[in-house]
């Protein structure tokens, strides 16, 4: 039935000849069995073509303006949408030649605006992401003519363009072409767009834009529930929790993962420049004043967004410029009266801060830094400080074997009478020591030193049907061996330097940062459980470093200590020392202690007790041992240390 019969016979009901080709073409995917006849020798041509008439002479029928009963057909439909999905299909052979032409026909030859319909612009999309993937294609002229058709229709209506591409398909090009034009290996043409183009300009200020467009006041807890925002979807995932600036701070860390991706793709000529431009808008002159602020709630806010930007980064040259701006560039150790007035001073200090909140925060931003492949956070933190080992007592050899240490009953930390109170350490005390050739405390009793520290009256995991053990010592294995592949570039050495017994003694100070944690650390027992968590989270990441000096400052509970000189262990034994005073003016302890522990394991109902904080801070500090136990134990297997481990044997001690 051609245009010229159509004209010849009007009695022919238009809608009904319509339908019955369209069923035809249907009917062939139900009743066909053949896959490799071509579309072109089937007749699904012929019932496209009239299908087309239809249209084209309907139209002419019609009022201007008005669309017919065919038009409204395939448009109520989805003729366009099925038919896309058979041309994606390529079902039979050479059907999205055929599918092509139509929309091509179709859209050039029926005069009614058509693709302000959903139903026709977006399998106009769906098309335009089909043309063009495979270079040579047998579908080529057609694509082309499809394409020519559609900017035909956008030059006669240039607001046509807004339903032809898909939302941010234009931004999204846009930026995957930039990308491929700073990752040119030219240092010419990197440096022609550092310099003579307003490229990192442009980049970063509308990074800045984007921040400067968030509410200024944002939960930490929704900054860090979203996650994985990425520069090809910066839209949040819509199965989070909604709240306010949710599609704000998408837009803003979707930004930011672009210019991370451009800095990691780029000449190292533009990489630098847009990293330092980056530092110095958004770090330096946005985030450092906020940071510096006297409101609390702008600290909280701007340290999670912080913490956020630190999870996403990947560019070693953007890493080096965060670090820079959150820790300085001074490499010298710092003395205890010496407090510098700089960005890492005050954070620091808000570790210590008087809202848990900030404090909690600040941890949290620490943590994540000590997760990043960058040698100068742990050494400026950390091992710079213990270089020397100055917390070691000069003038004696180092202990060959335990003889030459002190029992915990011996340790000056418990001097001061505690022990008569009628509270005894764990009754499973480390038996007779075995050290190994070097004179290295043999892995077994440094890990019952953890275990047995805490006694037996402030226990509770015994009276649970898994104790745990075996699950931090399968967490420490993973999380060691992440940590050891990730510094293992920066040859570290693996054993300690010997000490000169002659060497005068010098002060020892650990540091603002470890000071900071062990004062923490020492409050256990009066703080907020979930600030006492985020504490030993970090004292834990520390601890996992395969650094000799960490593992014996850490880890070690039988170093000779210098006088003054704190470590972890030392610490933790003075805070037992404080739980056992406390414990005897709590009435039912065990009982109480008991039932906290299954409150935090929602094992029965929440409910305020006497003295809940203290009996929180127990459980954590049982817990904590625990899990320096299985970091030592997964550290330093009992033939020596090395990096190099097998995993542990399920339960294995």
């Amino acid at each position: 039935m051609s245009l010229l019969s159509l004209q010849r016979e009007p009695s022919i009901d238009l809608l009904e000849a319509f339908v019955e080709h369209w069923k035809g073409i249907t009917h062939y995917y139900i009743e066909s069995t053949d896959e490799n006849t071509p579309a072109k020798k089937t007749d699904i041509p012929w019932r496209l073509k009239q299908m087309l008439d239809i249209l084209v002479y309907e139209e002419r029928q019609q009022a201007a303006g008005e669309a017919g009963p065919c038009l409204e057909y395939l448009l109520q439909h989805k003729i366009l949408e099925t038919l896309c999905t058979l041309g994606k299909a390529e079902y039979p052979p050479g059907m999205r030649q055929q599918v092509f032409q139509f929309f091509s026909k179709v859209l050039a030859q029926v005069q009614h605006p058509l693709l302000h319909y959903l139903n026709v612009h977006r399998p106009v999309q769906k098309l335009l992401r089909l043309g063009g993937t495979v270079p040579g294609s047998l579908t080529e002229k057609e694509e082309v003519q499809f394409t020519t058709v559609l900017c035909s229709k956008i030059q006669q209506d240039p607001a046509l363009l807004t339903y032809i591409l898909e939302k941010g398909r234009v931004a999204l090009k846009a930026q995957e072409n930039l990308l491929l034009l700073v990752s040119v290996a030219s240092q010419a043409a990197a440096t022609y767009l550092v310099q003579s183009s307003p490229c990192c300009p442009v980049i970063v200020e509308h990074l800045c834009q984007l921040y400067q467009s968030m509410p200024t006041l944002l939960d930490p807890a929704d900054v860090a529930a979203l996650e994985g925002i990425s520069w090809r979807l910066p839209s949040a995932p819509s199965d989070e929790a909604s709240f306010p600036g949710k599609e704000a701070l998408a837009a803003f860390l979707g930004w930011f993962d672009y210019c991370d991706q451009l800095i990691m793709e780029a000449h190292t000529v533009f990489a630098d420049a847009l990293a330092k431009a980056v530092a110095e808008k958004l770090f330096v002159e946005i985030l450092q004043p906020q940071l510096l602020h006297v409101s609390e709630q702008s600290i909280l806010t701007t340290t999670a967004l912080l913490t956020a930007l630190l999870r996403q980064l990947r560019s070693p040259a953007l890493l080096r410029e965060a670090v820079a701006f959150l820790l300085g560039t001074e490499q010298r150790p710092a003395v205890p009266g010496d407090s510098p007035c700089t960005l890492r001073t005050h954070l620091v200090r808000h570790c210590d801060h008087l809202s848990d909140e900030i404090s909690i925060a600040t941890l949290r931003l620490f943590e994540e830094l000590l997760q990043k492949p960058h040698e100068q956070i742990i050494r400026s933190l950390i091992l710079c400080h213990l270089e020397g080992r100055l917390y070691v007592v000069r003038g004696s050899p180092e202990p060959e074997s335990y003889e030459d240490t002190l029992d915990l009953e011996e340790d000056p930390y418990f001097t001061d009478g505690l022990l008569n109170a009628g509270f005894q350490p764990s009754a499973k005390h480390p038996p007779a020591p075995a050290t190994n050739s070097d004179g290295k405390t043999a892995v077994t009793e440094i890990v019952n030193s953890f275990l047995c520290l805490v006694p037996e009256e402030a226990k509770t995991s015994a009276f649970l049907e898994d104790t745990g053990y075996d699950t931090y010592v399968h967490d420490a294995y993973g999380l060691f061996q992440e940590c050891s592949s990730r510094v293992a570039p920066w040859g570290w050495p693996l054993a300690l330097t010997p000490l000169d017994p002659h060497e005068p003694e010098r002060p020892f100070f650990e540091g603002h940062f470890l000071r900071m944690l062990f004062d923490r650390m020492s409050r256990i027992l009066e703080q907020p459980y979930s600030l006492n968590l985020q504490v030993t989270s970090v004292l834990s990441r520390l601890a996992l470093f395969p650094h000799p000096l960490i593992h014996e400052y850490l880890l070690d509970p039988y170093i000779n200590l210098a006088p003054g000189c704190r470590s972890l262990f030392s610490v933790l034994v003075r805070v037992i020392g404080d739980l056992m005073q406390r414990i005897q003016r709590v009435p039912q302890f065990p009982g109480k202690l008991l039932l906290v522990r299954k409150q935090l394991m929602g094992q029965v109902p929440g409910e305020q007790l006497d003295h809940q904080t203290l009996l929180q801070g127990v459980v954590v500090l049982e817990e904590f041992c625990k899990e320096l136990a299985a970091i030592a134990f997964v550290k330093f297997p009992p033939h020596g240390p090395h990096l190099c481990l097998s995993p542990p044997p399920e339960g294995h001690v």
